[in-house]
């Protein structure tokens, strides 16, 4: 093997391990919060809402919003970045939601997206808001069954739910 690629191959690693470190480094620093999501539509499309619930060591913050002319994914997605909105420095988050569109987008679809530059993806606009808004972040997603009487699913959900029926004309 020549010099230049063992080199390379050291640089690979060298690399690798310093990303690592890195996310080591920044799971001890960083605060750890938690986020429970919801979102409604009355019609899809039709008026919508979403709800988060954000906790850190104890403390709660409920908010809440929605749009006259939307659908239920949407909505699910909005209360996400809304919630991330709220950060102001990079946290680690356990992220709590009954949508396996918005899990699974986060979890599993969006790297392939990207790559395709989302071609007959929907929401792109709502997508592309996460990716920006998410990076400073370290994201843990978890599925909650929805209507099992999940406390912080069921305020997200009556309260998604609300925020809709306030726009329905």
């Amino acid at each position: 093997m020549n010099y230049n690629r063992k080199k390379e191959k050291r640089q690979i690693l060298s690399f690798y391990l310093n990303t690592q470190l890195i996310k080591n480094i920044k799971k001890v620093v960083m605060k750890k919060i938690e986020i429970y999501t919801d979102g409604s539509s009355l019609g899809n499309p039709g008026p919508g809402g979403w709800c988060s619930v954000l906790r850190y060591k104890g403390h709660e913050k409920t908010i809440s919003g929605g749009e006259e002319l939307t659908t239920n994914n949407r909505m699910e997605l909005k209360a996400v970045i809304e919630a991330l909105k709220l950060l102001k420095e990079p946290c680690e988050i356990d992220l709590y939601a009954d949508s396996t569109y918005v899990l699974k987008g986060i979890s599993e679809w969006l790297e392939n997206w990207k790559k395709k530059n989302f071609k007959n993806v929907k929401n792109v606009d709502l997508w592309q808001e996460f990716i920006e808004i998410s990076k400073p972040h370290i994201i843990n997603v978890n599925w909650v069954k929805g209507h099992s009487g999940h406390r912080e699913n069921e305020i997200c959900d009556k309260i998604a739910k609300e925020e809709a029926a306030k726009r329905k004309k």
